[in-house]
């Protein structure tokens, strides 16, 4: 062993997907081992963009340019794609702005609702002879009760954390992680309670500000947004931190 740092890198990201054609972001995640060749032959089934007509540009996480991935034979994860990234397509081919997304071009076949619910050979139908989805009643009051119970879980866990505690935040899958609690509550991108945590390290997506809103203040990279059952207040100085975890 040298006794080097050994960095350990996520090798999945997700990322947000828009393009010159479609007014819809989607959300999607891909494994940093591809090419930006095969990356594109991705994207195909998602923008509807011929891949030899893509041109790709990269966003960070509150929406900035960053560069263009332009280098079909580079891998994904050359690049500084991080979780919540956008990635834009732009299309070359010709097709119009929200060709693929009007409704109003396509042909349908349309039924009264009155007249549907009548019928015995429709998908509604089935789905309630099987009781399956809304046509569930136990299992649809059995999830609303989960997600109430967990929603309420949340909320008891960010009334105990404080602007100011230092923590610790260990997500599934990820390294744990500590810092300073910088922002307690709900906010505009995602529904729920959030904790703003600045980390001692540049381990973070932003610097306290998404989608030009700005909940706090740290630098580039040491900011980030995380569940509050995640977060584990206490005393962490910042010597405990291990650069071998990363």
């Amino acid at each position: 062993m040298d006794g080097g740092v050994t960095v350990i890198t996520n090798p999945t990201v997700s990322v947000r997907l828009t393009s010159t054609i479609s007014s819809f972001e989607v959300n999607k995640r891909y494994n940093r081992g591809i090419t930006i060749a095969e990356f594109k032959g991705k994207l195909e089934m998602v923008v509807g963009t011929p891949a030899s007509s893509m041109e790709l540009q990269l966003f960070s996480t509150t929406d900035k340019f960053m560069q263009k991935l332009d280098d079909n034979e580079a891998l994904l994860g050359s690049y500084p794609v991080d979780d919540d990234c956008k990635i834009h397509v732009i299309d070359r081919s010709g097709a119009e702005s929200g060709e693929f997304s009007d409704l109003s071009k396509v042909e349908k076949f349309e039924i009264p609702d009155e007249v549907y619910e009548k019928r015995t050979d429709s998908v509604r139908s089935f789905m309630k002879k099987q009781r399956v989805g809304r046509f569930n009643e136990e299992e649809t009051a059995k999830k609303e009760a989960e997600l109430a119970a967990r929603e309420a879980e949340e909320e008891a866990a960010a009334a105990a954390i404080g602007v100011g505690n230092r923590c610790q935040v260990q997500v599934v899958g990820l390294p744990t992680k500590i810092g300073t609690v910088m922002y307690v509550g709900t906010v505009d991108f995602k529904p729920g309670h959030w904790v703003g945590v600045k980390y001692d390290e540049p381990l973070g997506k932003h610097d306290g500000s998404v989608k030009e809103k700005r909940y706090f203040e740290c630098e580039n990279k040491y900011g980030a947004f995380v569940r509050p059952l995640t977060v584990t207040v206490g005393d962490f100085p910042e010597e405990d931190y291990g650069l071998d975890e990363m």
